[in-house]
């Protein structure tokens, strides 16, 4: 069971023989996961996932009442995008008949009140089922669902994908637990049970009624009571136990009908209208049942006496439950569900880990001991053993594969016969995939103690993650059929491709980063032989998982949706590389242009961006294009914000990438880096990295000669948990390794997103406490960067653990090789490092950082060494096999204390073997983070502003907890940082970056590039908003975009100078005011039209609010004047002239002669048109 949080669990409706608590998984949500236990109510196992909560913790589940096992829950169907972009939640209904062992989607009644059909196909549960309303949001006093009345079930709730608005939603009938259902009534209603379900009352819920329905027959017919007067029922009960024919309706009346008072309270009595009581022969035996005849529930088949439908009488027998009735069935495997420490993999349970043993069972390390066979009777189930299956029977299992005594870890060994080519873990998930060089496929659902092969009789060409769905993964085959999870391989479904997958080197599927669903497929035709004349890539496109595809184009050499994460275009845009001439082979030597489609609603609607490009990505929140100009023969890099509109990227003449190679590199702070290749040399490989402004499309010098690899791959890694901080490897010797071929590589790091380029302090002294031979101003911390890497998923730092790296480096004036190297570690981002170890080392962080692990990847080894204190102190442990150790991992977010090796044993290098390490049980004690009590748990409260002379990051000091490095605790779940901004900071150097075509030379000054031209100084356009009094010229500093620094050292100000045109101010007047606030009324229409049909040149990008501190909505009336301008720029040619002549004045107010265009959001915010000189 995860650990719980404070007030972040409900207990829910649970039976006598287990109790059903559900988690809070998703706080900002509201999303939890529900458990339930065994018999003793110590083990708990998940049964249902992404259940749908209220801000007051209560849990949309209810039992029915009477019916052991049997309950209706509502599950968010869109989690990912509700947690991930803040989306309405999607609910769907399921119910369960074994206590949440399994679950299953409310059957939809056959047609609608009136026998027409739904507008869903109901024979597909996924996209066509019932879902009701539940406890979440009620509308009645009392139980949701059901009452003391056996089978009877009602709700309001609608047929479709998920659920609907209440008032959009029918009232639906179940006689039978569910099982069925019918629509009794259009519009919601309250309803009420009466007489153990033998009279059905309803009330109009949507508006104000003046009468009631009430039906004798299970709702089959429904009469019609009149209540001589109008009112909007509010409340319809009855006695607590339903076996009562009087009900009493709270209602309101309206005002003009109110003559009293306005709340009206209605008694309903319905004795009278049955004169018998029902005798004997008016009852029938109801059996609950789960499926259609199968009358064996939680292992007895249950039954009760219930009035005969058509029988006219009442039941009496008034605070008297019906009386259930149990007889025993023998056990099914339906019966059984997975034991605690087990997982269900494929209809089988499997262990997440080594199990435990009673104490004193296992001595010796031959022995045996009875254990769990991975089943356990689902509790409360009576089913007979003797008669059916015992799946749950202990079995003997050798003491080797036990959990060892608390305090020491284990391990596990598997052999595979082949090359492991592949491995992947679902994200946030236990779960992985291996592939091997065979084509074979693994599974492990538990951190890769156990392994299952999946499907024997395919072949497969390899595993694709979905980029943006956490819980799905995709196989491909070597036919047209591909395998599907939607969750984390619990299940696996099939579809059918419509072409062979291609061949080509091209990605075979692409995902939409908000529609799960959403599927580009790429195949290819004709091009089984190399010198086939007729071969193309053909593309298409899914909305519904590949159950229909349709064709988007061919002759392609990628399509891929046009939106990403951060890109927030256009949902059905696609954009494609396309060949000009249809024709022949798209692999033939003839020079045929590639052209950059884009198509909007589903590529039906097409634009030629370009006519010739290299490719293309889509990168955090720009669209990048390497266009080529194929008359010069060169690149031009085009950036846009929104799919269509695009600005050229402007560099220093002297730096230009018309014939360069480019890199773009990660980046999460509002700008691109790009790497541009200035030497492609074999061994001789650097270039520059350049950042640019946040719109993506000016770019200044960062940083020169930064390492590269003939791959393309640069010596560059952003810190994650961190944002600004980032590390890199420079040439420090550039003239002579271009003639030598030796390049002398130095490290650098940045804590301002890349303003400046440090080197690394190095610490004083070694692991052993030895002074390092190196005592020069030169001598700092070098290590190894990516383009070394044998495994590209080992980072410096951890998502979990912010502030933590580790890296292979030495001490001196320069990089040392691989193997001369020692293991260095930091806790403060980089600013502060130590030695922890001797020797090169490949490392995994576990747990958040409270675990680390290290293993020699210079030589065979047969132990790996740990650390609980965060390089303090190593404990080595054995794990019986002596390997090559090609990669250690564990799950993404580094929040397990479980990893895997993956190696070879020596002389066997087309084999694989791996290896579980288990470190659970080296401590039990659990961290305690109390913010009310900071300083009594096992965590503090770190700045990275600590224990250095720059107080603050980005212009603010921000604290983050962090464990105690000496505390013997684990973490568990992720700990979710406050990101609290003590405060910020004053400015100071470190705040500021060289503007556009300057660069920092060898004293850290901000110096203009030779040859290069200023950008103008008059800034007034950028800065005058309307609020603003004065503006400042431009300097050759600007100031960090992702910097929240206030005050102080201001190098980014020239001279000052008033804004013009201030409301009150000297500029211009009142009446000026009043005409820019009327004139876009007068003017919007025409130049809306001319700016996007004929205005939007190249050039046009207009970027949003900033987004690491929010900002303003523009819905201010001061806001609207200043969005004049950018909708008057596009009719210059058109309607200016006439605007001109009625309003002289405005002649020549928007001329801008700078390249930048300026809508005044904050800082950054701007329009670019064109970059030439007016």
């Amino acid at each position: 069971m995860p650990d719980l949080r404070e007030n972040a669990y409900t207990v829910v409706e649970s039976t006598t023989h287990s109790i059903a608590v559900d988690i809070l998984t998703s706080p900002s949500a509201n999303i939890g996961t529900l458990f339930v236990s065994s018999g003793e109510g110590t083990y708990f196992v998940q049964a249902l996932s992404d259940t749908n909560r209220n801000d007051y913790g209560i849990v949309d589940f209810e039992t029915l009442v009477g019916l052991e096992g049997v309950g209706i829950a509502n599950v968010v169907a869109n989690r990912e995008e509700v947690v991930g972009w803040g989306e309405s939640k999607k609910l769907r209904s399921v119910v369960t008949y074994d206590d949440g062992s399994s679950w299953r989607p409310l059957t939809p009644p056959e047609t609608k009140l009136d026998g027409d059909d739904w507008s869903c196909d109901t024979s597909d549960p996924a996209a066509c089922s019932l879902h009701v309303h539940s406890v979440t949001t009620p509308h009645n006093y009392g139980r949701v669902f059901s009452s003391t009345a056996p089978g009877y079930v009602m709700a309001v709730g609608s047929v479709g994908a998920n659920l609907l608005p209440y008032e959009d939603c029918d009232t639906f009938l179940s006689t039978d637990a569910g099982l069925t259902w019918r629509m009794i009534q259009e519009g919601a209603h309250k309803y009420e049970f009466g007489d153990q379900g033998s009279i059905l009352v309803i009330a109009d819920d949507e508006e104000a009624t003046d009468h009631v329905h009430y039906s004798y027959d299970g709702g089959a017919t429904w009469n019609q009571l009149d209540l001589g007067t109008t009112v909007r029922a509010l409340v319809l009960t009855t006695i607590p136990d339903s076996t009562s024919q009087k009900f009493v309706l709270l209602g309101t009346s309206p005002r003009r009908e109110s003559e009293g008072g306005r709340h009206a309270m209605i008694f309903l009595d319905f004795a009278p209208l049955q004169h018998r009581q029902c005798t004997e022969k008016d009852f029938e035996r109801w059996y609950a049942r789960s499926s259609e005849g199968k009358e064996c529930l939680m292992g007895h088949k249950q039954w009760y006496k219930r009035r005969k439908l058509d029988a006219l009488c009442y039941v009496g027998n008034k605070f008297e439950d019906p009386v259930g009735h149990e007889e025993n069935c023998p056990c099914t495997e339906e019966d059984y569900e997975c034991d605690f420490n087990y997982v269900r993999q494929d209809g089988e349970c499997v262990a997440v880990g080594p199990e435990a043993v009673p104490a004193g069972t296992c001595n010796r390390k031959d022995d045996q001991y009875l254990g769990s066979s991975g089943f356990r009777l689902i509790p409360g189930n009576t089913c007979d053993r003797s008669k059916g299956v015992n799946l749950d029977e202990q079995v003997m299992k050798p003491c080797s594969a036990a959990r060892p005594e608390n305090g020491k870890p284990s391990h596990v060994v598997h052999e595979f016969n082949t090359i492991i080519s592949q491995h992947q873990y679902f994200p946030l998930s236990e779960t992985m995939l291996l592939q091997l060089a065979d084509g074979t496929v693994w599974q492990s659902s538990n951190e890769g103690f156990s392994w299952k092969q999946r499907t024997e009789s395919d072949t497969f060409l390899g595993v694709v993650m979905h980029a943006y769905s956490p819980d799905r993964a995709y196989l491909i085959t070597t036919g047209r059929k591909v395998y599907h999870t939607t969750d984390t391989g619990r299940s696996w479904n099939d579809i059918t491709l419509p072409m062979d997958p291609n061949n080509l080197g091209i990605q075979i599927l692409d995902f939409h980063p908000t529609k799960p669903d959403w599927l580009i497929f790429t195949g290819s035709e004709g091009c089984d032989s190399t010198i086939s004349q007729n071969c193309k890539a053909v593309a298409y496109y899914s909305t519904d998982h590949g159950r229909r595809w349709k064709k988007i184009e061919e002759y392609v050499r990628t399509c891929a949706w046009a939106r990403d994460a951060r890109l927030k275009i256009d949902e059905r845009e696609i954009i494609c590389e396309s060949y000009k001439n249809k024709k022949g082979s798209q692999n033939g030597g003839d020079y045929n242009p590639i052209e950059l489609i884009a198509g909007s609603n589903w590529y039906s609607k097409k634009i030629k961006l370009f006519d010739s490009v290299v490719g293309f990505a889509s990168f955090s929140e720009y669209l990048l294009v390497a266009q080529l100009n194929e008359m010069a023969g060169t690149l031009t890099l085009q950036v846009s914000l929104d799919g269509y509109r695009f600005a050229e990227g402007q560099f220093p003449p002297s730096m230009r990438i018309d014939n360069r190679a480019y890199t773009i590199l990660e980046s999460s702070t509002d700008s691109v880096f790009l790497h541009v290749t200035m030497n492609s040399a074999a061994n001789k490989e650097w270039g520059t990295i350049f950042k640019s402004n946040s719109n993506g499309t000016y770019y200044g010098l960062s940083v020169e000669y930064v390492n590269r690899n003939s791959a393309g791959y640069v010596d560059f890694e952003k810190m994650i948990g961190l944002d600004g901080i980032a590390v890199i490897n420079v040439v420090a010797n550039p003239a002579e390794a271009d003639i030598s071929g030796k390049k002398k590589i130095q490290t650098r790091i940045t804590h301002n997103d890349g303003g400046t380029w440090k080197p690394m302090t190095p610490p004083a002294k070694d692991s052993l406490g030895q002074g390092y031979d190196c005592s020069s101003t030169s001598c700092s911390l070098q290590i190894h960067g990516y383009t070394e890497r044998r495994d590209p998923k080992a980072t410096y730092s951890s998502p979990s653990a912010v502030g933590l790296m580790l890296a292979v480096g030495n001490v001196g004036e320069d990089l040392a090789p691989y193997t001369d190297s020692d293991i260095f570690l930091t806790r403060d981002g980089g600013f502060t490092w130590e030695e922890v170890h001797k020797d090169a080392h490949m490392w995994e962080f576990g747990d958040s950082g409270s675990v680390i692990v290290l293993v020699n990847d210079e030589e065979p080894v047969d132990h790996v060494l740990f650390s609980t204190d965060e390089g303090l102190t190593w404990n080595e442990y054995a794990f019986g096999e002596t390997l090559r150790v090609k990669s250690i991992q564990t799950v993404p977010q580094d929040t397990s204390r479980r990893f895997i090796l993956l190696g070879n044993r020596p002389g066997e290098a087309g084999k694989s073997v791996l290896v579980h390490l288990d470190f659970s049980a080296i401590t039990q004690q659990k961290c305690v983070l109390d913010i009310q009590d900071p300083n009594h748990d096992d965590f503090e409260l770190w700045s990275p502003s600590e224990g250095r002379d720059e107080t603050c990051l980005f212009g603010r000091q921000t604290l983050y907890h962090r464990r105690i490095r000496e505390k013997n605790c684990y973490v568990g779940e992720v700990v979710e940082q406050p990101k609290s901004i003590v405060r910020n900071c004053t400015c100071t150097a470190s705040d500021f970056e060289c503007e556009f075509n300057y660069y920092r030379d060898k004293s850290g000054r901000c110096v203009l590039v030779e040859g290069a031209a200023a950008l103008t100084l008059d800034t007034s356009e950028e800065q005058c908003d309307g609020y603003t009094t004065s503006w400042y010229e431009r300097t050759a500093y600007r100031k960090i975009p992702y910097s929240s620094c206030e005050g102080g050292e201001r190098p980014d100000r020239g001279k000052q100078h008033a804004c013009p045109g201030l409301i009150g101010g000297g500029g211009l007047g009142g009446l000026f005011w009043g005409s820019v606030a009327i004139l876009p009324f007068a003017c919007a229409g025409v130049a809306g039209w001319w700016w996007f049909t004929k205005g939007g040149r190249p050039g046009a990008i207009r970027l949003g609010d900033h987004r690491a501190f929010g900002g303003d909505n523009g819905s201010g009336f001061l806001h609207t004047i200043a969005s004049v301008p950018y909708f008057l720029v596009g009719v210059s040619q058109a309607g200016w002239a006439w605007v001109t002549r009625k309003v002289p004045f405005l002649d020549g107010l928007f001329t801008r002669s700078e390249p930048y265009r300026q809508v005044p959001i904050d800082d950054d915010a701007e329009i670019l048109g064109g970059y030439e000189d007016d």
